[in-house]
């Protein structure tokens, strides 16, 4: 869909490990540039050798920050990207390390920062927000039902005792849900709240809201950054991103800007989700810049 051909620029939003990257560059048959941007430093070493490794790519640019400031430095270098991808989740490594405080899967600290300099982790707001302002954040952000109990059970918690690891903040949460039981093949009570405090740590959907309203503008006149036929895919794994990808492509597809090439979202197959569990939520959208 994102039909990458030789001789163009392939901007990854979000390196990670440079699967995508590498795939892009590989599919376009070589003599490429690839973009890779990422807030995490060690994961733009590894995406740039993934690329390298490929010889397919005439140039790679590194790029370290949030992806919402990418078309602010490519227009600064004066780069024109042909194709766009930005895979919203968060790279399986640093899932899998337990030190991130991602995941209740591992206990570790209760971290949540994409880009570990980052001045607030999780473990901050946990610890020092309001019970309203808590609750507003996992409503919100996790859409869990049970948020203004969980938020009371965290406040009152955190007095005896701060809370500082993963563990013991999905064991709070199990504890506040505890009196409505689990039902089978439910997920774990602690998923929404641990996704909305990342999410919130990260000002995730700020930086998505940004991004899109870059790609929106991305053709015109000084803030241009994109080519004419440029290729845009965006892979969410929550309602939240994909309702606003939705929007914002919609609208570009309705003022005849752009065309939708993936014909709403694309999931993941049945073999594929056997084999990545981790692909069972994944959306992909894609949209082409019309006049290319």
């Amino acid at each position: 869909m994102l039909s990458p051909k030789a001789g163009e620029t392939i901007a990854d939003c979000t390196a990670g490990l440079g699967g995508h990257a590498a795939d892009l560059a590989r599919a376009a048959g070589g003599g490429v540039r690839v973009v890779l941007n990422d807030v995490d430093a060690g994961n733009l070493v590894r995406a740039t050798a993934a690329v390298g490794a490929t010889g397919a790519a005439a140039e790679v640019v590194a790029v370290r920050g949030n992806f919402a400031g990418l078309p602010r430095e490519l227009r600064s270098r004066g780069i024109i990207a042909d194709v766009v991808l930005a895979d919203l989740g968060f790279s399986s490594n640093q899932m899998d390390d337990g030190s991130r405080g991602f995941s209740f899967m591992r206990d570790g600290p209760l971290d949540m920062r994409l880009d570990p300099s980052a001045p607030t982790s999780a473990a901050d707001l946990v610890n020092s927000l309001p019970e309203a302002e808590l609750a507003r954040i996992i409503w919100e952000l996790g859409e869990d039902r049970e948020s203004r109990r969980i938020a009371r059970k965290l406040v009152q918690a955190r007095t005896e005792q701060p809370i500082t690891t993963t563990g013991r903040l999905a064991e709070v949460v199990r504890s506040a849900c505890a009196p409505f039981g689990r039902a089978p093949g439910q997920i774990d009570p602690a998923t929404r709240t641990f996704q909305a405090l990342r999410i919130a740590v990260n000002d995730e959907l700020g930086a998505l809201e940004a991004l899109l309203g870059e790609i929106a503008q991305g053709r015109t006149g000084r803030l241009s950054w994109l080519s004419p036929g440029a290729r845009i895919g965006v892979i969410s794994f929550h309602s939240l991103e994909d309702r606003m990808v939705k929007r914002a492509f919609g609208g570009m597809v309705k003022e005849s800007v752009a065309e939708d090439v993936s014909g709403g979202p694309v999931v993941a197959a049945d073999d594929e989700v056997e084999t990545n569990p981790r692909s069972r939520s994944a959306k992909l959208r894609v949209i082409r810049f019309c006049g290319g």
